[in-house]
C-alpha cells in the first residue's frame, strides 16, 4: 500500500506510505490521484489533507525507479500535481520531518501547507547534476521571493520549516503547527478553509525583483566561478530568471526542456552514478543485511601519532569514548596536544562550540599499558608500516584483548591474512585502512581477511557509517584497490618524466583533467620517500618490474617533499606553493641522457589517458581477481580517497563514457612505446571481454 485514504469528518487525509522516505513511485502517485478521485466524488468530504507516514512527508522521486520507463508513467509527477491543482475542494498539505525535491513540488501543488517545526526542507537535485523538473523553479521563487529561493535550489542544502515560515512576506507555510500533533492540527486548519473561495494557486502568485538583471548577472558570475565543471547550478539560474521574466506555463517548459537536457550530460550521469555508488558500496554480496552486529561501546588505538590521532578524532566526535595507547609518554603528549589543537581550530571557526569540545576530549583516555585497553570493543593499530613491528602489536592483542573484541589493522600495504595468524583468533581481524587526514578523508578500506567473520565485517561497515566514512571492502592483496591502483599511475608518470615532461606539466596536464591535484604535488605532499621505501621492496620481491629512476635518484638528494622544503619542486619556509625547481629538471635531463633517451613533446591529452587508463587496467585485474565486488567501488575509492574528479564519476565511469572500445585501442597504442612497459598496456582480459561483447564496467 503506497498511499492510504481515511475520512475525518468533512476531512479525507491521503497519507502517502512508501519508506523510507516517502518517494514518490509511480505506485504512490496512483495512489494519491485515485484517493484525490475519491475524495472529489464524495459530496461529504469538504476538504483534502495530504501528508506522509513515519519520518517523512516526502523525499521527493522513488531513485529504484530512476532511469526506467516507470519514472515517466502517468500520472508522472507534473500531471500529479496538475490534479491537485484542479481540484475543486481545497487541499492541505501537512509537511513534516523531510520535505525535499519532487515532495516539496508536490506540497507546492496544494492549495494550502501547513508544518511542524523541524521539518527539512529542499530542492536537491542540483546534487546529482539536475534541476527541480516538476515546477520548483517556477514556483519556490513565487512563496519564498528570488534570493531564497534560488540560493535554495543552487545549494540543494535543506533548510528548517520553521526558518522559512519565519521570513518576512513568505507564503510557503499557511501555518506553522508549533503545539500537540500535526495531523490534527492540519485537519482542524482544512475544516476551517473548507468553504474559502477562490482556493489559492501558486502558480497565479506574482514574482519579481526590483532589479533582475542586475541579480541574475550577479548570481551567474557567483555560481560559475563555484561549479565550474557543472552545468546544472548555471541552469537552476537560468530556470529561476525564467520564472520573473515568462508566463508561468512557459516558464514551466523551460524548466522542463532544461531537465532533459541535463539528464543526458555526463556530468549530470557522473553524479547519479557516484550517488547510487555510494549506496551499492555497502551491500556485500555474501553478507545477509540482517547479520546480528556486536556491540562497539569502547574503542581504543595503538599510536599516537599523526594516523591513530586522526582515527581517535572520528570516534570522539560521534560520542564513543576512546583509549590511546603509546610506549612513550613524550609520543602521547604530543598525540592529544595535535587531536586539542585540531579541535580547537574548529572552535575558533565556529564549527564547534566550546562546551561540546569539552564533552568531546572528556572521552579521550590514554595509556602506555596493554593491560588497560583489554575492555574494548574494537581496537584499531596505527604504527609504523612494517611487518615486524605489526607481529608484535597483534601478539600482545591476541593476549589481552576480551573474548569477541574486534582486531583492526590500518595497514595501507601489508598482508592482512599474515597479521591474522600471528593471532588465535583469525576470525576477529580485519583491515581499515584510513587515509590521511583521518579525521577529515572520507573513503575507509574496509579488508577482509580469508577468515574474517561476517558479523566482524557487516559491524566494522556499521561502526564506518556512523563516523561518517565511506566504505568499501577489499580483498586482501598489495595495496588493495586504492594503493595498489595508483602504484600503476605513479609508474606512468615517472616514465612520462623520462620521455620529455616536466614535473609541472605532467601536474598541470591532470589538474585541469579536474583532479584536486597532479602526481608530483601529491607526492611532495605525502612525503616521497613513503614511496621509495615501497619500491625498495618492489625491488627485491618483484625484480622485472620496471620503474623510472628519477624518483629513487630525488629521495637520494634527500628531497622527500614539503616537510623537508624540497621534493619535486621547491618550497619556501612556511608556504605550500610549489615552485619549479632547476636542480630537479637538471636531474631530470642528466637521467634521460644516460638512458639515452631523446626527449618529445608530450600532448596533456597522452598524458591524462596513460594516468587515468593505467588505473582502469590494473581495476579491471582487480576486478577479475575478486579483491574488488564491483566497478563502482573502485569508482567510490577514486572520489573519496584519491581526489580523482567527482564531475568524470570515478575513473571506472569515465572509461565507460569515453568508451571500452577507444580505452583498449589506447592501450594498444601505448604499447607501441618503445620507453613503456608494453606488458602492462595488454588490456586486462575482463576489459578485453566487455570490449569484445560491447559492455561497460557499471
Amino acid at each position: 500500500m503506497s498511499a492510504s485514504y481515511e475520512l475525518h469528518g468533512p476531512v479525507a487525509v491521503i497519507t502517502l506510505n512508501n519508506p523510507p522516505v516517502n518517494g514518490l513511485g509511480h505506485a504512490s502517485r496512483l495512489a494519491v490521484a485515485e484517493g484525490l478521485e475519491r475524495a472529489q466524488a464524495d459530496a461529504n468530504v469538504k476538504a483534502i489533507v495530504i501528508t506522509g507516514a513515519g519520518k517523512a512527508f516526502s523525499g521527493g522521486a522513488d531513485i529504484k525507479e530512476f532511469g526506467t520507463p516507470k519514472a515517466l508513467a502517468e500520472p508522472n509527477l507534473l500531471s500529479l500535481i496538475r490534479l491537485v491543482e484542479l481540484c475543486s475542494k481545497p487541499v492541505v498539505a501537512a509537511v513534516h520531518s523531510v520535505c525535499m525535491g519532487g515532495g516539496l513540488e508536490l506540497s507546492l501543488g496544494c492549495h494550502y501547507r501547513v508544518a511542524a517545526p523541524g521539518a527539512n526542507v529542499a530542492l536537491p537535485e542540483v546534487k546529482i547534476g539536475l534541476l527541480p523538473g516538476a515546477g520548483g523553479t517556477q514556483r519556490l521563487p513565487r512563496v519564498l521571493g528570488v534570493e531564497t529561493a534560488l540560493n535554495m535550489i543552487v545549494s540543494g542544502d535543506p533548510v528548517k520549516s520553521e526558518v522559512l515560515a519565519s521570513l518576512p512576506g513568505q507564503k510557503l507555510f499557511d501555518k506553522l503547527i508549533t503545539d500537540g500533533d500535526l495531523l490534527q492540527g492540519a485537519i482542524t486548519f482544512a475544516t476551517e478553509i473548507a468553504d474559502k473561495r477562490p482556493l489559492p494557486l501558486v502558480r497565479d502568485m506574482k514574482v519579481t525583483h526590483p532589479n533582475a538583471d542586475g541579480y541574475f548577472q550577479f548570481a551567474r558570475n557567483t555560481v560559475g566561478a563555484m561549479a565550474k565543471n557543472f552545468p546544472a547550478p548555471l541552469k537552476c539560474v537560468d530556470a529561476v530568471e525564467a520564472a520573473v521574466k515568462k508566463k508561468f506555463d512557459d516558464g514551466m517548459t523551460y524548466e522542463r526542456e532544461q531537465f532533459v537536457a541535463l539528464m543526458m550530460t555526463p556530468e549530470c550521469k557522473a553524479l547519479r552514478h557516484a550517488f547510487f555508488a555510494e549506496r551499492a558500496a555497502s551491500k556485500i554480496a555474501d553478507v545477509p543485511e540482517d547479520t546480528p552486529l556486536r556491540e562497539i561501546k569502547k574503542v581504543a588505538i595503538i599510536g599516537a601519532g599523526t594516523m591513530g590521532g586522526g582515527i581517535a578524532m572520528n570516534f570522539l566526535s560521534t560520542g564513543t569514548p576512546v583509549t590511546l595507547l603509546e610506549m612513550k609518554p613524550e609520543a602521547l603528549e604530543r598525540g592529544v596536544a595535535t587531536i586539542r589543537k585540531n579541535y580547537e581550530a574548529q572552535v575558533k571557526k565556529g564549527k564547534l562550540k566550546p562546551e561540546k569540545y569539552e564533552a568531546t576530549i572528556a572521552l579521550l583516555s590514554t595509556t602506555l599499558s596493554y593491560d588497560a585497553i583489554g575492555d574494548a570493543d574494537l581496537v584499531i593499530e596505527a604504527v609504523f608500516e612494517d611487518m615486524e613491528v605489526k607481529k608484535a602489536v597483534f601478539q600482545q592483542l591476541d593476549k589481552v584483548m576480551k573474548p569477541g573484541a574486534i582486531l583492526a589493522t590500518n595497514t595501507s600495504t601489508l598482508d592482512v591474512n599474515q597479521i591474522a595468524a600471528f593471532t588465535q583468533r583469525p576470525q576477529d581481524v580485519i583491515g581499515t585502512h584510513f587515509f590521511s587526514p583521518a579525521n577529515v578523508m572520507k573513503l575507509l578500506e574496509v579488508v577482509r581477511g580469508e577468515k574474517t567473520a561476517k558479523d566482524v565485517l557487516a559491524t566494522v561497515m556499521a561502526v564506518g557509517k556512523k563516523i561518517k566514512k565511506t566504505c568499501v571492502v577489499s580483498g586482501v592483496c598489495d595495496g588493495f584497490i586504492g594503493n595498489r591502483m595508483i602504484e600503476q599511475y605513479s609508474r606512468q608518470a615517472g616514465f612520462l618524466l623520462e620521455e620529455g615532461c616536466t614535473p609541472a606539466q605532467v601536474d598541470k596536464a591532470v589538474e585541469k583533467f579536474g583532479f584536486a591535484m597532479g602526481p608530483f604535488r601529491m607526492g611532495d605532499l605525502a612525503g616521497n620517500d613513503v614511496g621509495w621505501y615501497i619500491r625498495k621492496r618492489r625491488y627485491v620481491e618483484k625484480p622485472d618490474l620496471r620503474y623510472s629512476k628519477t624518483a629513487d635518484l630525488l629521495c637520494e638528494m634527500g628531497r622527500f617533499g614539503q616537510k623537508t622544503g624540497a621534493g619535486w619542486y621547491d618550497y619556501k619556509e612556511g608556504k605550500r606553493d610549489a615552485i619549479p625547481s632547476p636542480v630537479v629538471e637538471k636531474m631530470i635531463a642528466d637521467h634521460r641522457q644516460a638512458m639515452g633517451i631523446t626527449p618529445r613533446q608530450i600532448s596533456d591529452d597522452e598524458i591524462v589517458h596513460r594516468l587515468v587508463f593505467a588505473l582502469v587496467n590494473e581495476a579491471a585485474r582487480l576486478l577479475e581477481e575478486g579483491i574488488a565486488q564491483r566497478a563502482s567501488d573502485v569508482d567510490m575509492v577514486y572520489l573519496t580517497g584519491y581526489g580523482f574528479p567527482l564531475h568524470r564519476g570515478g575513473p571506472m565511469c569515465y572509461a565507460d563514457t569515453y568508451g571500452l572500445y577507444n580505452v583498449a585501442q589506447a592501450m594498444k597504442r601505448f604499447a607501441q612505446n618503445p620507453n613503456d612497459d608494453a606488458a602492462f598496456w595488454q588490456p586486462a582480459p575482463l576489459l578485453a571481454k566487455l570490449v569484445e561483447e560491447g559492455k561497460s564496467f557499471n
